[in-house]
């Protein structure tokens, strides 16, 4: 599976690279250079404020008491869109950055990666139904166009593989328990009870409707306030492209990158689909391409230092662990 990581990494730098160059260097870094620093300063704020609002629908499906904060879910989310965006690993590799950066700041491991995975499910379905809306106003405004049918060809198969998908966490846990009941003796010491946790921890959060119904709102406002996000940046470019517009070429761009989930940062995929859509909207490429590449820019800009930070408190938690474990021996 790393191995397919990473040749799909490779190739999608080589096809995104070619793509730049085969549109121009130069035309692409003077329409990016167009925004300046300060502009991309204000994208980069606005993008932070974006993870205080998924932290938050993270936040709102644990199940109280809550031993921890607003702060550790917002600082876990991201984490894992750092892991995801930054370093060449698939979504799956930036989950478990992220759930394991919130069990490190306080929270229980298992509850953790079960809100993880409640979560992303919410984000998800937020997802198709913000995708949906950008496919309604790709047909509204160009009803001629030849990448509307597979689009939505796919998301209907996506519809029905969220809710298989959201059945398999309320009721198809018990093959999971079986399975675990198999190999724990074995393979997995403990593995049947943090198993059951995690199926318990699940249920929890399903049965109290309150906090998916508030997290998936809050995915939804998310995705909408992304699609925003590139309308600023485009507008500090000097590209004046009506709102409608952008908002289909977003909410259709990240359904594309769903798509391709196993090409690491979806390079290559993210500046292909970033020409294509952006043509049938009247955005030019150099600038398609150069909106990518501020996004990308944007990423890594927040994501290094915090993967560092994350580093530097995993370091002086395993620090912590050798110093107990050498300070008993030495008490025997």
């Amino acid at each position: 599976m790393r191995f397919v990581s990473i040749v799909s990494a490779i190739v999608g730098l080589l096809v995104g690279t070619a793509i730049v160059g085969y549109y121009g260097f130069a035309d692409v870094w003077h329409a990016l250079a167009a925004i300046h620093w300060a502009g991309f300063a204000i994208v980069c704020a606005y993008h932070l404020a974006l993870f205080c609002l998924l932290g938050l629908a993270w936040y709102a499906v644990l199940p109280p008491p809550r031993s921890v904060g607003v702060g550790t879910m917002i600082w876990g989310r991201i984490v894992r869109d750092s892991g995801s965006e930054v370093l060449p690993l698939s979504q799956l590799g930036g989950f478990g950055m992220g759930a394991r950066a919130a069990t490190v700041a306080g929270l229980a491991g298992v509850l953790s990666f079960a809100s993880t995975v409640v979560d992303v499910t919410l984000e998800t379905l937020a997802q198709l139904v913000y995708a949906a809306v950008g496919l309604g106003l790709l047909v509204w405004l160009h009803p001629g166009a030849a990448i509307a049918k597979p689009i939505g060809v796919g998301l209907i198969v996506g519809v029905f593989a969220i809710f298989a998908f959201v059945f398999v966490q309320r009721r198809g846990m018990g093959v999971v328990e079986r399975l675990a009941e198999r190999l724990a003796p074995r393979w997995i010491p403990n593995a049947v009870g943090h198993t059951r946790s995690f199926h318990q921890h699940i249920h929890t959060m399903y049965a109290r409707m309150a906090g998916p119904q508030v997290g998936f709102v809050l995915h939804l406002t998310a995705w909408f306030a992304n699609g925003l996000e590139a309308w600023i940046a485009l507008h500090l470019m000097g590209v004046n492209l009506n709102i409608a517009a952008v908002l289909a070429i977003e909410s259709l761009l990240y359904a594309l990158r769903s798509f391709a989930f196993f090409v690491p940062n979806a390079v290559g995929v993210q500046e292909g689909a970033y020409v294509i859509l952006g043509g049938l909207f009247g955005l030019p490429p150099d600038t398609a391409l150069a909106l990518s590449l501020l996004k990308r820019g944007r990423d890594l800009v927040i994501g290094v230092p915090a993967l560092l930070i994350w580093q530097g408190s995993e370091g002086r938690r395993a620090l912590r662990g050798e110093r107990e474990v050498h300070s008993g021996n030495e008490a025997r």
